[in-house]
């Protein structure tokens, strides 16, 4: 859209940097914060609906990581690319996530908010644009003459 087709080379390096940084942030919320104490762990993730979206946020990242190799999107084919259509979801959850972990200061989550819809709402309407017009049924012409 922009021509920036040198960035589309560093995609999937930036897709493991996220899922790398997602894993630090949940080890060190494993780790640090409640030291391995899985059954706390878990009343927390259920009580607090911005763990349990954080949470989902990781599961949701974890295949993605898993087949991003040539390997996996050869053995995929078609179905890779329909599995990483994943990463829209994630990224609504992940700034989800951060919007509602936050508990004075929400500007910078907003204006993650409103950047992600707004890159989402032009790859959105320019989908929709580059797919072609469906083609009337016969049925649908033959009443229309």
């Amino acid at each position: 859209m922009f021509g920036w087709n040198w960035l589309v080379k560093y995609r999937r390096m930036l897709g493991l940097f996220t899922f790398f940084y997602a894993t630090v942030h949940l080890s060190m919320w494993s780790a640090v914060d409640w030291f391995f104490a899985w059954g706390d762990m878990w009343h927390e993730i259920v009580k607090h609906k911005y763990i349990l979206i954080g949470m989902s946020t990781w599961l949701i990242l974890l295949p993605l990581a898993i087949t991003s190799t040539k390997g996996w999107v050869r053995r995929l084919g078609k179905r890779w690319a329909r599995l990483h259509r994943l990463i829209y979801v994630a990224a609504i959850t992940g700034t989800i996530h951060y919007l509602w972990a936050v508990k004075k200061d929400t500007f910078f989550p907003v204006v993650y908010l409103a950047t992600f819809a707004l890159l989402l709402s032009f790859r959105v309407i320019f989908a929709r644009r580059r797919r072609p017009a469906e083609p009337r049924s016969r049925s649908g012409a033959a009443q229309a003459a």
